[in-house]
């Protein structure tokens, strides 16, 4: 299968014409009309009017589930004759999940993605966040098999979260509606017929080609015309061939018989058209609503992810060539809407209408979408602080990152803290990007926000070189070998492995200490190596390096398959299987089982962050929490892998007792006094409850 060439700015249609697409039958197959017949079951029904919506409910959720694994279903090994969502629907896999202490899913995109512009269908150009459909993906099974794999999962008291992508589609049926311009299907997109009279202002585009990435100049004379707001803030690209976010199409001939030349915005890839969220017929926000629909009614997941939410709204700013596009209140307008919408159709008999957001953006914007939106936000804002720690011994600007979240209000509860993810580790650093001139209190000095976002990018990107526009591209496994200068990963020593796995479980140790959901992914549970550019070689030519850490995986180690039914190659894994892990004591899983059983048992998933201490050694992480029974929780760490220690004063908490409670010891008796004396080995963590 050819990847590299979904990835270009165009793409070939050959002989094929837009007038051999039939519109009643495009129209059937769009999600906008199908959405519109999922309303009919909720419309003037009692259905929509049974739970209260206006609030998110995190502490709600937090009682009954907080332990996510991050399942990706393109990388989803399976047995011979089942599928991927048969996989994933294994009571036995849900015996080990549980037995480990995780109590929720969250699977993927897995509805029908890529495109049908060519007159047949073509592949994700994204990993499946460029959505087509509401149909289940049948690289991954059946809506049937979807259903039995979520009342398996419930069956467990486990959670299902699914996703939504609400900035965009691919270049589906709904697409090519809009370029023929039937009914209400233009007002989806941030699309805008071109007159005739200035198509002189357009590329010319060739006869096998049905659009063509615009340049600058050319974005600039028509929004001096008044069609477009101009360019954008940012332009993300997996390679230099995006110039910026527009496309011009081809002629098209409508279906009343005109014929246009349309130029439509894509944040992404020119597979990925943007919606508009603010068009009269309201198209995107029915189109939107059919997906939550199915999503929690139809398919019974009792959340989903909202990808990129962030990027929602587009507006022109007069006098000035670059318009508003990032961090535009319909963004949070937007995500309220639709986190008000998924908490009101919530079906769940236990908790459902959950919503949780992945971007990284300032944290004002943050705290805005969570007010009345999401009920959570990926951790992308102390993301970048660990990594750095692991990367240089020295945990400063992870304090740094935590005590501008406590200065914004946003207490940790609120957030997904996760290790590996589909995506690159995402260093956005938006709090320094926005205020480059400001100045922050760092390492005892003030430093502007540019000074510190230099600094970081350039240390942590000599150490691991692949990257995309999104940060750099590492497996954990692979992150904590380079930060040991381990360079040629596949071949380690035994001791070598042993020191990973130290500082791998450190990463999963900060994170699953911290109040709110943890979440780790199937990659983190097998220690997943990277895969080798040689075995993915078409799916990196347009030099998106994300793909190497999406490696096949398979978390029984019942299957032969070298690879997964989405091609994905087998990756070579540090510790294999989850049952052969849970035999050895010493195993990463049995050290999760181990870290989950304390999280569990002392409720850290709801306490509430007191101070990140102050430390010396800089190579010390120190933080007190307060426990829901009023007791006190000290997470120390240390990000070096050489001893440490540090003396710290206490006299602010009486105690009559410390205890480890990882390793259920107490402690001795040095901690019975106004100084505690904590002292690590390198990589070591400890969880003491007062």
């Amino acid at each position: 299968m050819k990847y590299a060439f979904l990835f270009a700015l165009y793409f070939f249609i050959a002989s094929f014409s837009f007038q051999d697409f039939n519109v009643e039958e495009l129209e059937k197959d769009s999600i906008l009309y199908n959405s519109e017949k999922l309303a009919r079951n909720y419309s003037g029904k009692k259905a929509q009017w049974q739970n209260p919506y206006g609030y998110p409910k995190p502490n709600e959720i937090l009682e009954k589930t907080s332990v996510w694994l991050d399942s990706y279903a393109r990388s989803i090994i399976v047995k011979k004759g089942k599928t991927v969502i048969e996989t994933l629907a294994d009571p036995e896999l849900w015996k080990v999940l549980t037995d480990i202490g995780i109590d929720g899913i969250h699977t993927g995109p897995m509805k029908e993605a890529g495109g049908i512009i060519t007159g047949k269908h073509t592949p994700s150009i994204d990993g499946g966040f460029d959505r087509i459909s509401l149909k289940i993906d049948p690289t991954f099974g059946t809506k049937d098999q979807y259903i039995d794999m979520a009342n398996t999962i419930h069956s467990f008291k486990c959670t299902l979260l699914g996703d939504l992508i609400p900035g965009h589609t691919g270049l589906g049926a709904d697409f090519i509606l809009a370029l023929l311009n039937y009914k209400d299907y233009p007002g989806l997109y941030d699309l805008v017929e071109i007159d005739e009279k200035d198509w002189n202002l357009l590329p010319k585009i060739e006869k096998k080609e049905f659009a063509k990435n615009l340049n600058f100049d050319e974005v600039d004379k028509i929004y001096k015309k008044g069609y477009i707001v101009g360019k954008l803030q940012s332009v993300f690209a997996a390679s230099d061939e995006k110039i910026t976010n527009w496309s011009a199409t081809k002629k098209i001939k409508g279906a009343d018989g005109k014929t246009r030349r349309w130029v439509y915005l894509h944040y992404y890839n020119a597979g990925q058209p943007t919606l508009n969220w603010l068009d009269p017929t309201f198209a995107a926000d029915r189109l939107i609503a059919g997906d939550i629909m199915e999503s929690l009614g139809v398919l019974k997941n009792n959340g989903i992810r909202l990808d990129a939410n962030g990027y929602l709204g587009v507006e022109i700013v007069p006098g000035k060539e670059t318009a508003f596009s990032q961090e535009h209140p319909l963004s949070t307008v937007a995500t309220n809407l639709i986190s008000m919408l998924t908490r009101k159709l919530n079906f769940a008999k236990s908790i459902g209408g959950i919503t949780y957001q992945e971007l990284h953006q300032s944290l004002a914007d943050i705290k805005a979408m969570l007010e009345f939106g999401a009920d959570f936000s990926y951790d992308f804002n102390t993301r970048p602080g660990y990594t750095h720690a692991i990367l240089s011994g020295d945990s400063d600007f992870l304090r740094l990152s935590i005590s501008l979240l406590d200065k914004a209000k946003i207490p940790p509860s609120r957030f997904i803290h996760a290790l590996q993810n589909h995506d690159s580790l995402s260093y956005g650093l938006e709090e320094f990007k926005e205020n480059p001139d400001e100045e922050f209190d760092y390492k005892g000095k003030k430093y502007t926000g540019k000074e510190i976002k230099d600094a970081i990018l350039k240390k942590d990107l000599s150490i691991v070189v692949k990257k995309t526009s999104y940060g750099p591209c590492a497996t954990f496994v692979e992150l904590c070998a380079l930060a040991l200068g381990y360079k040629d990963i596949y071949n380690m020593t035994k001791d070598q492995k042993k020191f990973v796995q130290k500082a791998h479980q450190l990463l999963a140790f900060y994170n699953a200490m911290q109040p709110g959901i943890f979440m780790i992914s199937g990659w983190d549970l097998v220690g997943a190596y990277p895969l080798k550019a040689s075995e993915i070689k078409e799916l990196l030519e347009e030099g998106d390096c994300r793909w190497t850490n999406r490696g096949a995986y398979d978390l029984l180690g019942t299957s032969d398959q070298k690879a997964s039914p989405s091609k994905l190659p087998k990756a070579k894994a540090l510790y294999g299987s989850l049952p052969e892990q849970l035999k050895d004591p010493n195993s990463y899983a049995s050290f999760i089982k181990n870290m989950l059983k304390a999280r569990k048992k002392y409720k850290i998933n709801l306490a509430e962050q007191i101070k990140i201490l102050d430390v010396k050694n800089s190579a010390l992480f120190l933080a007190m929490y307060q426990l829901q029974d009023k007791s006190y929780l000290l997470v120390a760490m240390n990000f070096s892998n050489k001893k440490a220690q540090e003396k710290f004063d206490v006299s602010e908490i009486k105690f009559k007792s410390a205890k480890n409670i990882i390793t259920n010891k107490k402690e001795d008796k040095s901690y019975f006094s106004s100084k505690i004396n904590i002292k690590l080995d390198g990589f070591e963590a400890k969880a003491i409850v007062f």
